[in-house]
């Protein structure tokens, strides 16, 4: 259950804005899975007090304040350490234990499935100024000149795909509900693959665009709320807002979904998020790439993916189960994870100051390995 990507040089703004088709219908290079098609999820519970409680220690879960656990200091100091280590022992290096990733990859085909917020580019107070470094950037492209790569976001397609302005990478944006590739790959093993594209949830565009619109305006009174439509879902940013108006702002979003019932909250690092209620996630979008590029059923592939974010555990958790592939969390603090690995996220100074990301590292050392084997393999 593996699937590959691609991707090449820096491209101009104009050829890299020929794969973002915003408003294309969907097509597909073959019929969908049954995997694939749309199914419902149950809409989470929003009314009551201890819903509302609920989400608040949620949103304070999934969004820890750095600048207390830096300061912290005396016993606080203790857990914070504690627990980072205890992460460390179940979820270790990365980077420390390359040897066992390359060892585990050894005569598989990699393929690359990569988050971009948190993940290539810091997470910043601006959502439009997550970019990423020109280092992290020349780490991607000779990635996907190895292997089939990938790009899955929440981001809507055509501004992750301006974030990156690699061609010929494979980009699923909305949380893999607006995938788009290349109309030719390196990589793909299916000569279906040519011009992926598949939009699960284009009958909820109206609708999102509605909320969208809608929130921008519920949301107005809460200093520091930064609403964002990502085409297929609607998200609602709270990193600026002061953590007293938090549940203001929470009310505020709830009232607006209370309205559409075909759609459903879910939440990531500082932001809501309102998306259709079809059982479409990264996992789902991990798994389609795969087996449209001709990676269904194969035994030696060997997809990895790295994510920051808790849309990231679904894709974490479908390599897990099918025990084949490794997930990579992106973190400074410890958190429950699906991932079997883990490495440091990029730091604001980092795209400052093109300093050494531990990803960036990662993705250079598994192209030096990857040259070290083919180079290998043809004196042979």
């Amino acid at each position: 259950m593996p699937s590959p990507m691609t991707k090449q040089n820096v491209a101009p703004a104009e050829a890299v804005a020929s794969i973002a088709v915003a408003s294309s219908p969907p097509l597909f290079a073959y019929t969908p899975p049954l995997s694939v098609r749309k199914k419902c999820l149950p809409q989470i519970e929003l009314d009551g007090g201890k819903a509302v409680s609920w989400w608040l220690d949620s949103m304070r879960a999934s969004s820890p304040t750095r600048a207390k656990t830096a300061a912290a200091t005396g016993p606080l100091a203790d857990a914070v350490f504690n627990d980072l280590s205890d992460l460390r022992m179940r979820h270790p290096s990365a980077l420390s234990n390359f040897d066992q990733i390359a060892s585990a990859s050894n005569g598989k085909q990699i393929v690359m499935f990569l988050d971009y917020d948190g993940t290539l580019s810091p997470i910043v107070d601006d959502p439009d100024s997550a970019f990423m470094t020109n280092a992290m950037r020349k780490a991607v492209r000779e990635a996907a000149r190895n292997f089939p790569t990938a790009i899955v976001s929440g981001r809507r397609l055509d501004k992750v795909i301006n974030f990156v302005q690699l061609a010929e990478l494979y980009y699923a944006g909305s949380h893999g509900m607006d995938i788009k590739g290349p109309e030719k790959s390196r990589h793909a093993k299916s000569k279906d693959a040519k011009g992926v594209l598949f939009q699960p949830a284009s009958e909820f565009l109206p609708m999102i665009d509605t909320v969208h619109r809608t929130l921008l305006d519920r949301t107005k009174s809460t200093p520091g709320a930064k609403v964002e439509n990502n085409k297929f879902c609607a998200s609602v940013h709270f990193r600026c807002v002061d953590e007293k108006n938090w549940g203001t702002l929470f009310e505020q979003v709830r009232s607006v979904l209370k309205g559409y019932p075909k759609l459903r909250l879910t939440q990531g690092r500082k932001v809501l998020e309102i998306r259709p209620t079809i059982k479409w996630d990264k996992g789902k979008a991990l798994e389609f790439l795969l087996e449209s590029l001709g990676f269904a059923n194969c035994r030696n592939v060997m997809p990895i993916y790295i994510g920051d974010d808790r849309t990231d555990e679904d894709a974490f958790k479908v390599l897990e189960e099918s025990g084949q592939g490794i997930g990579i969390l992106v973190s400074k603090f410890p958190k429950e994870t699906n991932a079997t690995y883990c490495l440091q996220e990029p730091s604001e100074a980092s795209a400052m100051t093109d300093e050494p990301s531990l990803v960036k590292d990662f993705l250079v050392r598994l192209v030096e390995w990857k040259r070290r084997q083919t180079k290998a393999v043809s004196k042979v």
